[in-house]
């Protein structure tokens, strides 16, 4: 049986300061030059804003599917169930960073979930696709899958955060600290350490390669950035998708961005009269997943492990 390790009070508040002293993502997204300019482009149609339902407050209540078109069946309780019914905010409210300032909406997003940021300047591109899947994983109990890789070494397991460890996120190692706790107090300050110290980067390491024509809600399409180079890194998350009887689907995309800011519904600026939501068939005709402010690989779509 292995002994448990307790810290004396001044290497726990060492250890403390250290993870109430992150303030960015390791990893965060960036300028993407191949990405299309968003200024100056209008959003929607008046067929584009047939398939709004304003008064809708989730995914499946505010957004009608395409014409011919009907939402992929999904498993009750599952990942797709939970994305679809998270709460949006009034639709035509705008995204705002974590200091308070609006992001223009106008061809880059039609709506944006209602996330508390806290005046905090963490929630990121992946830490958008971390916060999604964490909230899934622990309003449905399932603690013991709720691990996410660092960028240094290591991994955030709050199945050992409700047992009263805590980790040092530099070297992964962990340390008996606190009282068995599960309360979401403990879960958020759990996440806050994610946003902290997980990016792109990790991200990669947390998910699996998946074909586009393999496609489901709750994957993600993800570039690994590198810290202290010039490639970096974005991630978005597919959140909900439809199809039609002859088989193609089309899906919707979500991202937060740098720096932090709430999570946004994107448009689709190819194709207005189909926004916000995307043709496969389309994006495989173009070889690419060209989205607001950054355009990925196809091969770039993964899901979680």
């Amino acid at each position: 049986m292995k002994r448990k390790t307790k810290l004396g009070k001044k290497s726990y508040l060492t250890l403390l300061a250290i993870c109430l002293g992150m303030s960015i993502s390791l990893t965060g997204c960036g300028d993407n030059k191949s990405s299309t300019d968003t200024k100056g482009t209008k959003t929607s149609t008046s067929q584009a804003k047939s398939l709004v339902n304003k008064d809708g407050d989730n995914i499946e209540t505010r957004y009608k599917t395409p014409e011919g078109y009907t939402r992929v069946k999904v498993a009750n309780d599952s990942f797709g169930e939970f994305l679809r019914q998270e709460k949006l905010k009034k639709y035509g409210e705008k995204s705002y960073y974590y200091n308070g300032k609006a992001k223009p909406s106008e061809g880059v997003y039609d709506s944006v979930f209602d996330i508390d940021l806290g005046g905090k300047n963490l929630l990121h591109c992946a830490d958008a696709c971390f916060k999604f899947r964490g909230d899934y994983l622990y309003k449905s109990g399932q603690y013991d899958k709720i691990k996410f890789n660092f960028v240094s070494s290591g991994v955030a397991d709050f199945s050992k955060y409700t047992k009263g460890y805590r980790v040092d996120p530099e070297s992964g190692q962990y340390f008996l600290m606190a009282e068995p706790d599960s309360s979401e107090a403990v879960y958020k300050k759990f996440m806050n350490l994610v946003y902290g110290y997980c990016g792109t980067l990790s991200l990669v390491k947390d998910t699996h390669d998946v074909d586009i024509d393999d496609m489901q809600i709750g994957d993600v399409f993800v570039r690994g950035g590198t810290p202290g180079t010039k490639r970096v890194g974005h991630a978005i998350m597919v959140i909900d998708m439809a199809e039609n009887h002859k088989g193609q689907k089309v899906f919707m995309l979500a991202q937060s961005y740098m720096p932090a800011q709430q999570t946004q519904v994107l448009v689709n600026k190819a194709d207005k009269e189909l926004s916000p939501w995307y043709s496969l068939d389309q994006v495989k005709k173009a070889g690419k997943m060209v989205t607001p402010q950054w355009t990925f690989e196809l091969n770039e779509l993964k899901r979680f492990n």
